[in-house]
């Protein structure tokens, strides 16, 4: 079919358009990257604007040689993993009973949950409930206290309902319950909804720094956000350059190139992510929110 002068113009601007917005997102990214991989001079004077000058790995040595850094990053990826695993567990749990159509009460339940996403104990209830529950200062406190989000939960039992009935049926004709169901017929034909609920969750524990900022006093548990923040915000990345017979100029010349590598070193692990979940996500997040 050929287009016409009008679809040609449009065709172009689209191009254009989702061309200066790709550059726009991207351009930060790239600039931290080419920062960190140059000579600390440059990016003080503002000479670095798309490519590395002087290239140079000296700040990815630091970040790797350095203790807390490396064990935020670990504490960081066990974080995410167990409290992702959790998350996927408790919201298959919750949104597989709530999709089931002889389920009693279920719309009370639902209204109850979703109560609960406008109004909330506060800051100082929850912290109290987490310093009786002796969870103040431990690994769980990370995890437990977010195990699941009630929206997801609404985007996951929406998904569920909208596998046909037929199936199920058919699987109950032949003697399966419940959990033989689920396990065999809805969690397969789930991967899209999952995909993105591990993307979401993941993303939510490895950006995580204020729950550790209020529930953990010792520094060999923080994770790498919060790290991170001691470095970019209170300015405490001189700590984690050694004092040797460097000048007061060099160390902040190195702090300044410790600052962009960790940047990098921080959201590597979800950028990384995002590729092997790109193609479940759009199917996930659609069929989850408009099919019920």
């Amino acid at each position: 079919m050929k287009e016409s002068k009008g679809d040609r113009a449009f065709t172009l601007f689209n191009y254009i358009f989702l061309t200066i917005v790709a550059v726009v997102v991207l351009y930060p990214l790239i600039f931290v990257l080419s920062a960190s991989l140059s000579n600390p001079e440059y990016v003080i004077s503002g000479d670095i604007w798309l490519w590395p000058k002087e290239f140079t790995v000296e700040a990815y040595q630091k970040v790797f040689q350095n203790p807390d850094i490396m064990n935020g990053f670990i504490n960081t990826l066990k974080y995410t993993f167990f409290g992702t695993l959790l998350n996927i567990v408790m919201t298959i749990c919750a949104a597989y009973p709530l999709s089931r159509r002889h389920l009693k009460g279920k719309g009370f339940i639902m209204a109850f949950m979703v109560f609960t996403m406008f109004f909330s104990g506060g800051l100082i209830p929850t912290y109290l409930l987490i310093r009786d529950l002796g969870m103040i200062n431990t690994f769980w406190v990370m995890i437990i206290p977010n195990a699941v989000a009630v929206w997801n939960i609404i985007i996951m039992r929406t998904f569920f309902q909208s596998i046909p009935y037929e199936l199920e049926e058919s699987a109950m004709i032949d003697g399966a319950g419940n959990f033989r169901i689920l396990w065999s017929i809805v969690l397969p034909l789930s991967l899209p909804v999952m995909a993105v609920m591990v993307l979401f969750y993941a993303v939510g524990h490895w950006n995580s720094y204020f729950q550790a900022l209020i529930y953990l006093q010792d520094q060999d548990k923080f994770p790498l956000q919060l790290i991170l923040r001691q470095i970019l915000i209170q300015g405490q990345a001189d700590d984690m350059i050694k004092a040797t017979s460097e000048s007061f100029l060099a160390q902040k010349l190195s702090v300044e190139g410790l600052k962009y590598a960790v940047l990098i070193v921080a959201n590597l692990p979800m950028l990384m992510l995002y590729p092997f979940l790109q193609r479940y996500f759009v199917k996930g997040v659609m069929i989850g929110s408009l099919k019920g």
